[in-house]
C-alpha cells in the first residue's frame, strides 16, 4: 500500500521552481511539496556550516510533513550540505529516506554532449567556491577541462524581475564574456543555478551559437525518473495524486508574488515557521 508520502522539491530560494517545473512535466502522476527557506535566502553567500545547517533543518521539516524522498533543487544546499547529510545524518535520523542533488545529474550527462572537452560552469560565488562541479567531473570524466565564473549579480535580477530589462545585458554580457575568455574550446556551458533557465535568451544573445547550454530542470527530472525505475522500494512510497503543495519560510504573500515570476499558474501557499 502507498503511503501518503509527495516527493519533496527544497531551495533556499525560488530557482528550485524551474526544477519542479520540468519534475512535474516528466512525472505528472506524483505528488509534490515545494518548500523554500526564503526567510533566509540567499544562502550562496553562506558559509559551508551554515548552509549545512540551515539544509539540514529543512530536509527534517521536510521528513516531518511527509516526505520519503527530498530533492535539494538548489546547487548551494547540493554543493554545501548534501554529502553531509547523505553521509552523517540520513543513517541516524531517517535510514530509509533519501536526499539527491543536481550537481552529480548535471555532471553525468557532460560526457555525451562536450565534443572538446572543454566546459564552462556559470554559477553563484558559493557553488564556485565549493569546487563541487569540478570534484564531480574529475570522477566521471578526468579528461574534461573545467571553467568558472561566479555570477552573483544574475540571482538578484531574477528574483527582482529585472532579468528581461535591457540593463540586465551588461550583466549578461560581462560574465559570459568573463567564462569564455578564458577558454576558446568551451563548446559547453553548464547554468549551475536552478534561476539562470530564465536568464537564457539572453545567454543566448551574447553567446556563440556552437556553444551549448545545459538547464538542470529536465536533467534532473531525467535523473529522478531513472532514480524511481532503479529504486522500486521508494516508488513505491511515492503517493500518486497529481498535486503539488508549497510551503516557505517567508511571508506567503511575497512568495506567491515572487513565484509568480518562475510559474505560470495562481499557487496557494502556507507558512511554516521553523522556529529560528
Amino acid at each position: 500500500m502507498r503511503r501518503n508520502s509527495p516527493i519533496g522539491i527544497f531551495d533556499s530560494g525560488y530557482g528550485g521552481l524551474t526544477i519542479l517545473e520540468q519534475i512535474r512535466k516528466r512525472l505528472p502522476q506524483y505528488d509534490y511539496l515545494y518548500f523554500g527557506d526564503n526567510a533566509r535566502t540567499p544562502y550562496g553567500t553562506r558559509s559551508f556550516e551554515v548552509v549545512y545547517h540551515y539544509t539540514l533543518q529543512c530536509v527534517e521539516q521536510m521528513f516531518a510533513m511527509g516526505c520519503e524522498l527530498v530533492i535539494l533543487a538548489c546547487n548551494t544546499a547540493s554543493a554545501k550540505a548534501l554529502r553531509s547529510i547523505q553521509q552523517r545524518d540520513l543513517p541516524h535520523i531517517a535510514p530509509e529516506r533519501r536526499v539527491l542533488g543536481v550537481i552529480r545529474p548535471t555532471v553525468e550527462v557532460i560526457g555525451q554532449i562536450t565534443k572538446t572537452n572543454h566546459v564552462g560552469l556559470l554559477a553563484t560565488p558559493g557553488t564556485v567556491q565549493s569546487d563541487s562541479y569540478r570534484i564531480e567531473i574529475e570522477k566521471y570524466y578526468p579528461s574534461v577541462v573545467l571553467h568558472s565564473e561566479a555570477c552573483p549579480m544574475w540571482v538578484p535580477l531574477i528574483e527582482n524581475n529585472e532579468h528581461l530589462s535591457e540593463g540586465a545585458d551588461y550583466f549578461v554580457k560581462k560574465y559570459l564574456d568573463a567564462l569564455l575568455g578564458k577558454d576558446g574550446m568551451i563548446d559547453t556551458v553548464i547554468l549551475g543555478c536552478t534561476h539562470y533557465p530564465l536568464l537564457l535568451g539572453k545567454i543566448r544573445k551574447y553567446a556563440p551559437a556552437s556553444v551549448r547550454f545545459l538547464s538542470q530542470g529536465e536533467i534532473v527530472a531525467e535523473s529522478l525518473a531513472d532514480y524511481l525505475v532503479r529504486h522500486p522500494e521508494m516508488e513505491e512510497r511515492c503517493s500518486l495524486g497529481a498535486s503539488c503543495s508549497y510551503f516557505t519560510t517567508e511571508s506567503v504573500d511575497k512568495f506567491s508574488a515572487s513565484a509568480s515570476i518562475f510559474l505560470r499558474e495562481d499557487i496557494k501557499v502556507s507558512h511554516v515557521d521553523l522556529g529560528v
